[in-house]
């Protein structure tokens, strides 16, 4: 098996080096969002007065399960809209996109990590990469050849066409960020990276994220539950309060992380 490469350097040097641009790559302003049901017995309002990220930032997301802080990255990614405020991503006002639009200015400039993985079950490491590379932002060529290159970055240059229940939990999400990278997003939104894994290999895509972030200049935002892993990064924003529930009742398909 392909060793797996050293990231522990670029934790700890990653957590001593400041952001080298002024240039805020996220802005929201003065952010409202209602989530659930229409009406007075469903009712979960999202407020953010103000968060800002430069380039190059690395920034943990923490608060309690329900807090808001999957939303937040949401409203980040473009997969969810505001109801008032601003959010302006990599120098663009989300709100002046239309739908195909904002699809482009995502597939651009935001690599999404989820805690799931969502790889594509009948397809191996290097086609899940290449089907996330044609559907990218732009024309691309050799789409293979930026697979191969990202897989074997991420320590699976062995594993490019093993499926993913030929992977173990660390592997596919591996072949997630690799995915998350090929197509040179500025942006990685990592949502609970590590939640389905074991401590160590936790450790190890944490520190692979952080090693990716910090050689490519990308910014990153990071999900988790994990203070730990948080203290370990430059910046820490508690999302705690971020959401306020009017009745018992939640949004469909739960309440936002």
């Amino acid at each position: 098996m392909e060793q797996q490469p050293d990231c522990s350097f670029f934790v700890r040097t990653f957590i001593a080096k400041k952001p080298n641009s002024h240039f805020l790559m996220i802005r929201l302003n003065k952010v409202s969002l209602r989530l659930g049901k229409e009406g007075g017995t469903s009712s979960v309002q999202f407020d953010l007065p103000s968060f800002e990220v430069v380039a190059g930032e690395a920034v943990a997301l923490t608060g309690p399960s329900g807090c808001g802080k999957s939303t937040l990255l949401n409203l980040v990614a473009g997969l969810r809209r505001t109801d008032i405020g601003e959010v302006t991503v990599a120098g663009v006002d989300l709100a002046t996109l239309r739908p195909a639009q904002l699809d482009k200015h995502r597939g651009a400039h935001c690599g999404m990590v989820f805690q799931t993985f969502h790889l594509l079950a009948p397809f191996t490491a290097i086609e899940n990469v290449s089907i996330g590379l044609r559907f990218g932002s732009r024309k691309r060529s050799n789409v293979f050849k930026q697979a191969t290159e990202v897989l074997h970055r991420v320590g699976l240059g062995d594993r490019l066409h093993s499926r993913p229940d030929q992977l173990s939990v660390g592997e596919r999400q591996r072949v997630a960020i690799a995915r998350a990278i090929a197509g040179g997003a500025s942006i990685l939104l990592a949502d609970e990276p590590t939640g389905s894994l074991d401590p160590d290999t936790g450790k190890e895509i944490f520190e692979l994220l952080c090693k990716v972030a910090e050689e490519d200049g990308r910014t990153l935002l990071m999900v988790t539950h994990d203070l730990s892993l948080a203290s370990k990064l430059p910046r820490s924003f508690d999302c705690s309060g971020l959401v306020q529930s009017g009745m018992k009742a939640t949004a469909p398909g739960g309440p936002p992380k």
